[in-house]
């Protein structure tokens, strides 16, 4: 397990230095790597962690996905925690490093809503989430699915959802994404939102797939 909480705090580390460092890049070059290099650049390091580390410790670096992993018992509730802890700390890490190498503007690439767009922000990370999450059960639970491709599927979906929702909650859709930049940046405004929505998203996207792959949740093991 610990080797397993190792890549899993190394992976998000990486998530967070390259996705919030693409942001805070873009802001100190003067848009040189614009709005969509930002949204590629999430979805390429998120398809490369799988790729590298996904035959490890699953390749969640979302808190998010962890939890939904456990309710529909793909991963022990056990693990939990221990995901979440690694998860956390290298979202942390990942931050700072961006704080340090790269400087601290743009907040650090904090996720906040678009003109204090509370409401919708919320709703937009339980939807952007969900559809995430229903991607991620099916490339990587299903045996039915191209397995090779759960990479590509998944960095894909994430670069597709930051290009168009990017500009208004954020794109966040995991909870240590958000954490870091707060964290280190101290970046608290609304903060819930990266918490809530993309727990309640991804839940309901992992028990969307398994009712309509039909299988009950209590017959996968663990």
């Amino acid at each position: 397990m610990l080797r397993k909480m190792v890549t899993e705090a190394f992976g998000t580390a990486c998530l967070v230095f390259a996705g919030t460092g693409a942001i805070v890049a873009n802001e100190v070059s003067g848009g040189a790597i614009t709005h969509i290099g930002i949204a590629l650049t999430f979805g390429l390091i998120v398809m490369v962690m799988i790729f590298a580390t996904g035959h490890i410790s699953g390749a969640h670096i979302n808190p998010a996905v962890t939890l939904a992993f456990a309710v529909t018992k793909h991963v022990p509730w056990s693990t939990v925690p221990k995901y979440w802890l690694a998860q956390l700390v290298g979202a942390s890490v990942g931050s700072l490093l961006v704080a340090v190498v790269i400087g601290d503007g743009a907040r650090l690439g904090a996720t906040l809503p678009l003109n204090g767009a509370v409401g919708s922000s919320f709703v937009l990370e339980i939807i952007l989430t969900m559809i995430l999450m229903f991607v991620i059960m099916s490339v990587a639970t299903d045996e039915r699915a191209q397995g090779s491709l759960a990479a590509v599927a998944i960095g894909s979906t994430v670069a597709l959802e930051a290009m168009f929702a990017g500009p208004i909650s954020g794109a966040s859709m995991n909870p240590a994404r958000s954490l870091g930049p707060a964290l280190v940046g101290t970046h608290w405004a609304d903060h819930w939102i990266y918490w809530v929505g993309p727990i309640v998203g991804a839940v309901l996207g992992a028990l969307l797939y398994v009712f309509i792959r039909g299988q009950s949740t209590a017959s996968v093991n663990d």
